[in-house]
């Protein structure tokens, strides 16, 4: 057992100062057992902890670094900006130089609005879609998180499906029922959804490549049908791509999948692993944002030029001839070892992939939506993960959430982690073949 005694001691103290001792819960590693590692630096492909353990990391901060911890051109572009200031709640060069940059990505976007975080872009482009069509009622997918907003925290994924908790308290019930949900990837409950409600539904929100149930691809043809069926209803489609945008291709996921959203919202990536958010669509939806139109939205810290900066530099190097490519072929080689390591080892497991993120699933595929993802036996997931970890190999601390891979992750560090779950899925380690399917909800809500 790795030793972790300062991490457990900040831990502790963490207790007795925070809500379960984190600032965002996943991070309490309830959902796969012990507790959490304290992360003191983080290098390329690695992070080390308070202990001096170091990991090759693949949580990546949750999306964020695409180009791993501290890339030097990144890092001198931050600290030329904090030469100058942090923040002026005023307008800069670098605001415009990002929105250029996003705009010229995803042709979807004609107009944008910088905002600090992936919460406040979905919970903003949720009010102007309302405000456009004169609805109150939206629709969103099984499993899908989209920030922890009132109005989106029905049947949510991330940390609500990590810890196996229930709708939220303190969402008004009233507030709730505008809220419609079907499963992702079943067009015909959407389609129902809108016939139960026939020009009621102001707007679809859909991660296009689902995330926070961990990672499930949209069946083939679905989006292009969501969009046709969003168009004939005078619905408002919301692409989430806070954790796809630059992530699975330039352009993000509508520009892999080829449909164009009315609203998109990003977050992570074009922050370059600062705080930000964004909003954006045609300019006939964003001129009714203030101060061009009536629907208000402001921020003291939108728009920071740190994170600007970051964000910009992380853009120009992901347009560099052969940057995906890389990605691709290391997260594919990741991606079928894990799979073949299960099928050694007599495992049920599935593992799905989009480009750099992936989830291994335990449990026999194929995992198409939450219903399918909940199967998966949490159990062997958590004694999975605290092996790996063990070894030095950080997985998200989740079974519904997705890896990420890094253009600093090399081909020893695919070899390093390949190793330690050919160890992970030894027997005795987590549960055959024969031991399939979830734990009963009750034992995972006692985790939680």
């Amino acid at each position: 057992m790795t030793c972790r005694t300062k991490s457990q001691e900040l831990f502790r103290r963490a207790l007795r100062l925070m809500p379960g001792g984190v600032n965002s819960p996943v991070r309490a590693f309830k959902a796969v057992g012990g507790e959490p590692i304290f992360i003191a630096s983080g290098r390329g492909s690695r992070v080390k902890d308070v202990d001096g353990s170091e990991y090759v990391d693949y949580v990546g901060s949750w999306g964020p670094l695409i180009l791993g911890h501290c890339p030097p051109e990144v890092m001198e572009s931050v600290a030329r900006v904090l030469e100058t200031g942090t923040s002026f709640g005023a307008c800069t060069a670098g605001e415009v130089e990002l929105a250029e940059e996003i705009t010229k990505a995803m042709p979807s976007i004609e107009r944008v609005r910088l905002v600090s975080s992936g919460t406040e872009a979905t919970l903003s482009a949720l009010r102007v879609a309302r405000a456009a069509t004169g609805r109150d009622k939206i629709l969103k997918f099984e499993g899908c998180y989209h920030g922890h907003a009132d109005s989106l925290l029905v049947k949510a994924g991330s940390g609500v499906a990590t810890l196996g908790l229930p709708d939220s308290p303190g969402v008004p019930r009233a507030l709730a029922e505008l809220t419609l949900t079907v499963p992702f990837n079943d067009l015909e409950a959407l389609r129902s959804a809108f016939d139960e409600h026939p020009g009621k539904i102001a707007a679809v929100i859909v991660e296009p490549v689902c995330g926070n149930m961990g990672c499930v691809p949209p069946a083939p043809g679905f989006l292009r049908t969501l969009r046709e069926l969003t168009a004939k209803q005078g619905t408002v489609l919301i692409f989430d791509e806070v954790m796809t945008g630059f992530r699975v291709r330039y352009g993000g996921a509508q520009a892999l999948y080829r449909i164009e959203p009315d609203l998109t919202t990003l977050g992570k990536i074009i922050g370059g692993g600062l705080p930000v958010g964004a909003y954006g669509g045609k300019a006939a939806l964003m001129d009714i944002v203030a101060p061009a139109g009536p629907v208000y939205q402001a921020g003291t810290l939108s728009g920071n030029p740190v994170a600007l900066a970051a964000g910009l530099k992380t853009l120009e190097i992901l347009r560099r001839p052969g940057t995906y490519d890389r990605l691709e072929a290391v997260s594919a080689k990741l991606a079928a070892g894990l799979a073949r390591e299960a099928q050694k080892a007599a495992v049920a497991a599935c593992v799905n992939r989009v480009g750099s993120m992936l989830t291994m699933f335990f449990v026999d595929g194929p995992v198409v939506d939450f219903a399918s993802a909940k199967k998966s036996h949490t159990a062997a997931f958590g004694a999975f993960f605290r092996s790996a970890l063990d070894q030095g190999v950080y997985f998200p601390p989740g079974q519904f959430e997705a890896a990420f891979v890094s253009t600093a992750h090399t081909e020893t560090d695919i070899e390093t982690t390949l190793r330690a779950a050919a160890r992970a899925l030894s027997p005795g380690r987590v549960a055959r073949t024969s031991n399939r399917g979830s734990e009963p909800a009750s034992a995972r809500k006692g985790r939680s």
